[in-house]
């Protein structure tokens, strides 16, 4: 009878650990991500939350349209420096409650790193959602 009561409970716990989620083993998730909320001013913030590879960002991914003006903001205790993986854009030193400059994106979606711990990663990808406006009267 103990037999059959650890089996009932181990086969309960496996069935709970394999519906628990949708996430991958990566830790991401197959449902689409909707554009990073742009603030008042037209900018988007992109916060520097902790050294832990692809949570180190947030939000990770961003998703923004083209030519978006980006502030990164560092909210943790380390100095971290911003660098797009291509080198066209550089926040220089982010010191602890600093922000870099308003800096513009290009026209594609980019993958970024902190130059000083490269384990932090993160990616901007393309808002191909927002149309064009159309022609005014």
């Amino acid at each position: 009878m103990k037999k059959l009561v650890t089996a009932s409970v181990l086969t309960l716990g496996l069935g709970m650990w394999g519906c628990s989620g949708s996430a991958n083993s990566s830790g991401s998730t197959n449902s689409p991500v909707a554009p990073t909320p742009v603030t008042s001013n037209g900018v988007v913030t992109i916060n520097v939350v902790a050294i832990n590879g692809a949570q180190s960002f947030s939000p990770n991914p961003a998703t923004l349209p083209a030519g978006q003006m980006v502030v990164w903001h560092n909210v943790n205790n380390t100095t971290h420096r911003v660098v797009l993986n291509d080198g066209s854009l550089d926040t220089g030193d982010l010191a602890p409650g600093a922000s870099s400059q308003p800096m513009a994106l290009g026209a594609a979606g980019a993958p970024y790193h902190c130059s000083i711990h490269p384990e932090m990663i993160g990616s901007i990808n393309q808002d191909t959602s927002a149309s064009s406006p159309g022609p005014s009267y």
